[in-house]
Formats: C-alpha cells, sequence, structure tokens
C-alpha cells in the first residue's frame, strides 16, 4: 500500500470535474422569521425521536413504520422531506412557525487562490480526489502493477449546516481514507480467504425497508448471496471490523448498513457505513463504498490524459474489436475544435467489440448515437467487427473505498471503553487495551526516598528507552488514589516500589481491571510490558508464573489487610502499604 500527502486546497476544476460542486449537498431549511439555518434530515430524525418518547405504548407496527421513515431520512427528495416534515409537525423552535421549503445547500468551503482571486478554489472535502488526479504517478510508482492501493490521512471540511454532538458532526476534520484500484472485471481479492468466515452485523436495504432486523451471516456467504457486491470490498469491511475489535470496541454495538439506492453517493455502485452506537445512537463511523470507474473515468475526460491500467495476458488472446474509418470533413464541421476528442472517445470504445456494440446497434437502427455526450451519425463513421491477437488488456480500474472518521472512532472508543468501579462510582476507569492505551506502565514509589526514587527513574528509563510510554507518579496521594489517577487515563499496568525493592530488587505489578497483583523481578518489568503491549502474552498466563499478592487498595491511606494468594505456604509480610501474603 502507498502513501501519499496531498493539499487541503482544491481547484474548483477538480471539484466541478468530480460532481462536487453540484452534488455535494444537504437538505437544508430555514427559520422563516429568524432566518436561522437547519439540516432536514435531522429534523424529521430528531422529530420522530420525540413522537416515539412521547408515546411508550404506541403499537409495535405503528413504531416500527415510523422507524422506517426515519432510517430514511436523508435520502428523501425535498419534496418528499417537506411533506414529512409537515406531517410530523416540525417547527422552527424559536418563531414557532413552519420551516420554509427544503433545499440543496452545499457543504465546500470556498476561496479564492491568488492575488487576483479570479481562481476559484475549495477546501477538500475528501482527501480521495488528490490520489485519483495523482493516478499515474502512483501506478509508476507501484511499478505499474494491479491491483493496488494508496492511502492517505489528513483533514477534510464540511460546511456543516448545524455542528453538534462533539466530535460526530464538525467542519473540519481528521480522515483516513484507503483507495484500492482493482480491474473492474475481476474484484477478488488474494487475502480475502483470510478473512472469509468473519461474521459481520449487516442490515441490508431490504431489511431497512422491511423488517428492520440485521442479519449476521459470514462475509463469504454475503458475497455468494449477492448482499455485498464482491470480494474486495467484502474483504475491506471484514477487516474494519478486525481493527475496531483489536482497538478495544464493543462488538455487540458494531454493525453495516447499506445505502439505500436513493441515498448513495453520485460516484457509488455500493456502499456499506461501519456504524458504531453510543450515547447518540447508530453513528456511521467508516464508509465502505464501491466507486466503480467513476472518478478516473471524468477526470481522464476532462484533462484528456488517459488513466488506465494494463493486465498482461499469459499468453495471447483473440478478442472482438471494431475497425472503424472516419469521414474527417463530417466529423470536422460537426464538432470542429472537438472532433479529436470524439474520434478518440470512438477508438477507445472500438478497443472491445463488447464497449462498441451499444453504439453500433444506435448507428443501425436510429442512425445516431450518443458517445460522451456528442451526437454521432451513421454518415461520420463506418466499422467492420474483426479479430485481433493481443498480449495485454488495457482498462480504467474501479475503486473500492473504505473511508475513517478518525474523531467519531475516537469518540466511540472512549465511550466503549469507559466503567465505573462497581464498589465505588467515584473511581472511574478508562479499559483502554495495551496497545492503544496513551501510557502502557504507570510507575510509583512506596515512598518519597531518594533511593526509591532512583529505582522509579531507573525502570521509567528503561520502559522509554523501549518505546513504552510512561506515567510516573511521585506525588505524596496514597497508592490507591494514584492507582485511581492511573485507572482514569486508562493505564493498564502500575508498577510500584516498595521497601522490599531495596531489599530483593522486586516490584509489584498492578493489572488495572481485575486490580490483581504479583511479585517479579524488576529487571523483568520492561520485556514483561513489552510483551502485553505486541500481544505477546495474557495477565492469565501472567499469573501462572508470578505469585500474586493480593492487598485491598484504599483511596485514602493506601493500604489494607491481605486476602488471599495464588496457593502454596505463604507468610505474612508488613510493608508501608500494609500487611499481605506472599509464597513462603
Amino acid at each position: 500500500m502507498l502513501e501519499m500527502e496531498c493539499t487541503n486546497l482544491t481547484p474548483e476544476v477538480v471539484l466541478k470535474t468530480s460532481g462536487h460542486v453540484d452534488r455535494f449537498t444537504d437538505l437544508m431549511v430555514k427559520d422563516p422569521e429568524t432566518g436561522e439555518c437547519f439540516r432536514a434530515d435531522k429534523l424529521l430524525e430528531d422529530a420522530i425521536d420525540n413522537l416515539l418518547d412521547a408515546n411508550p405504548t404506541m403499537p409495535s407496527a405503528e413504531r416500527d413504520e415510523h422507524l422506517r421513515v426515519q432510517r430514511q431520512a436523508d435520502a428523501y427528495s425535498p419534496t418528499e422531506l417537506d411533506t414529512l416534515l409537515t406531517k410530523y409537525d416540525c417547527k422552527a423552535p424559536t418563531s414557532g412557525k413552519p420551516f420554509s421549503p427544503s433545499f440543496p445547500f452545499n457543504l465546500m468551503f470556498k476561496t479564492s487562490i491568488g492575488p487576483e482571486g479570479t481562481a476559484v478554489g475549495f477546501l477538500r472535502p475528501e482527501t480521495a480526489q488528490g490520489l485519483f488526479v495523482n493516478f499515474r504517478r502512483l501506478l509508476d510508482a507501484n511499478a505499474q502493477k494491479m491491483p493496488f492501493a494508496a492511502a492517505q490521512i489528513g483533514l477534510g471540511f464540511r460546511n456543516e449546516i448545524a455542528p453538534r454532538s462533539g466530535l460526530l458532526r464538525v467542519r473540519e476534520f481528521c480522515m483516513a481514507e484507503i483507495e484500492h484500484f482493482v480491474n473492474p472485471k475481476d474484484k477478488s481479492h488474494p487475502n480475502f480467504p483470510s478473512v472469509a468466515n468473519k461474521e459481520l452485523v449487516l442490515f441490508g436495504r431490504d431489511d431497512q425497508l422491511g423488517s428492520g432486523k440485521t442479519k449476521t451471516m459470514p462475509v463469504a456467504q454475503a458475497v455468494k448471496d449477492g448482499l455485498i457486491n464482491n470480494e474486495t470490498l467484502a474483504y475491506f469491511m471484514a477487516r474494519t471490523q478486525l481493527y475496531m475489535e483489536r482497538i478495544g470496541m464493543d462488538p455487540t454495538r458494531l454493525r453495516f448498513r447499506q445505502h439505500l439506492s436513493t441515498e448513495m453517493a453520485h460516484y457509488a455502485s455500493d456502499c456499506w457505513d461501519l456504524e458504531i452506537k453510543s450515547s447518540y445512537g447508530w453513528v456511521e463511523c467508516v464508509g465502505h463504498a464501491d466507486r466503480a470507474c467513476y472518478d478516473l473515468e471524468v477526470h481522464s475526460k476532462a484533462t484528456k490524459t488517459p488513466m488506465l491500467a494494463t493486465l498482461k495476458l499469459d499468453s495471447p488472446k483473440e478478442i472482438d474489436v471494431a475497425k472503424l474509418k472516419f469521414d474527417r470533413k463530417a466529423l470536422g464541421k460537426a464538432f470542429k475544435q472537438d472532433q479529436r476528442v470524439v474520434s478518440g472517445a470512438l477508438d477507445a470504445l472500438a478497443e472491445d467489440w463488447n464497449d462498441f456494440a451499444p453504439v453500433a446497434e444506435a448507428l443501425e437502427s436510429e442512425g445516431k448515437a450518443m458517445v460522451d455526450g456528442f451526437e454521432i451519425t451513421k454518415d461520420m463513421v463506418t466499422y467492420t467487427k474483426a479479430k485481433k491477437k493481443v498480449h495485454e488488456i488495457k482498462f480504467t480500474p474501479s475503486v473500492i473505498e473504505p473511508s475513517f472518521g478518525m474523531g467519531r472512532i475516537l469518540y466511540s472508543l472512549l465511550e466503549h471503553n469507559f466503567y465505573q468501579r462497581d464498589a465505588d462510582e467515584q473511581r472511574c476507569v478508562m479499559k483502554f487495551n495495551a496497545q492503544v492505551a496513551p501510557h502502557k506502565c504507570a510507575v510509583l514509589p512506596i515512598s518519597s526516598s531518594p533511593e526509591m526514587n532512583l529505582v522509579v527513574d531507573e525502570i521509567a528509563a528503561e520502559l522509554m528507552e523501549n518505546d513504552l510510554s510512561t506515567r510516573v507518579d511521585k506525588s505524596t496521594a496514597s497508592v490507591g488514589r494514584r492507582y485511581a489517577r492511573a485507572d482514569e487515563i486508562g493505564v493498564p499496568f502500575a508498577v510500584t516500589v516498595d521497601f522490599d525493592t531495596l531489599k530483593d530488587h522486586t516490584v509489584t505489578m498492578r493489572e488495572r481491571d481485575s486490580m490483581q497483583q504479583i511479585r517479579l523481578p524488576k529487571d523483568e518489568v520492561t520485556s514483561l510490558i513489552f510483551a502485553f503491549v505486541h500481544r505477546k502474552t495474557t495477565w492469565e498466563t501472567v499469573t501462572k508464573k508470578y505469585p500474586l499478592v493480593t492487598v485491598a487498595e484504599d483511596d485514602e491511606e493506601g493500604g489494607g489487610k491481605a486476602v488471599a494468594t495464588n496457593g502454596g505456604p505463604t507468610v505474612i509480610v508488613n510493608t508501608g502499604r500494609g500487611r499481605f501474603h506472599r509464597p513462603a
């Protein structure tokens, strides 16, 4: 996979060609008295939520019908949306009057480029267009090999009508997008077998308009049934699910929702959103779109630059082509300076008879045909069907695109990992796994003596030399309180240096979620934390190797009475933290 960093500022011609200038819109309504603006589909969604909350005893059939309308909120036309806003009695919150008719509002930030201000540009609404216009450079960088992917992480800008919900709907946000270029006639993926049995929760368009229920099935079955368009799209959906599970998302709060045909982006032939459930409901966090050949084709036509890839054949192959003979005089008279564009378009179609056949049929039946917006008549070109031996086939690649909204993913991760201790609601915990936790380990001294601080600094330095982010807390608060501070920011492990450390060079290590503690040599701390971070071991495995020491944590005093160990003869040891059992 290649990586590229493109500019935030995009010339108007690029986004005009891609369709964003004309079609990158949301429907907006206004308060007729104050002029305040609202996003129309969100008003409808909120109105239905309020209706359902106010009528908990509503019959299930009626409730399901309201939910079906809600699921289609961003797929309605302006007229349909206006009718529904009236039906659900949506009125402006300030004036109390009905909203104005809905109308499309373009979400891009417009600006001028250069001192003259004559060149129009936009802040990019997505990172993808920069990759598409650089496709030929990317293909060269990949030694002309197909399929291949290019990725980009950067800012996107959208002039949201009504920003809200914290990080969920903002005007400037971090995106991470992958553009996977593939042969449109072969959308298989070589690594698909590795994820074929991964089960996903799928909410297809038929279920959204019908039962309202999701289906759980392996991705291989979904591709076989035609629910997911192709293997490559399914592969990236499965990989996204695995990624979310690995960083610590709750799998029971993940689902993939297919776009309805009326809400599909102008460039997509199939699209699935990974939605994550949070306190704001189901939120779209990752889009998976089969953009077909749309982007490369429109940019190729606009720039008159071929954006083609080559499939080399193992052995020569005979294909049907069209041999053309142009009447240059008729072409020149009809199209003048565009005659080369027209003849080039016909030559491109003639490379494969299957592509040229619709043009031939139209010329034979009607005497004319449309090619790239130009009307061709029968007198301008003659053709014959012929055989041609080819060693390679040129094609415009299709694009499969996973697009990650990093702010939404981060917010959802925070919410999924937050909990409170059963015994004390004031003790909040972030249960980040060791791979994603900002700090991998906390190192705490039991007292502030110089000798103990020296050991703490030694352990912390060794951890950080091994790229393990470490939090050192030498404050005078009790150990229990310092543990609680580390829990609040998701530190998975805490190492405590006590008086015994100065005698036998051992320390205690505490695991955040179980609050269990083990005793181990301080020289083994770094290797053990490294193994946790890189998923080479688990806490359950470690507790079988090292002795457990169980100390009742106390916020105020930082000590407590020993409770138990993991078996075998024990002795009671007194330290500054209290009394606890250790193996004899």
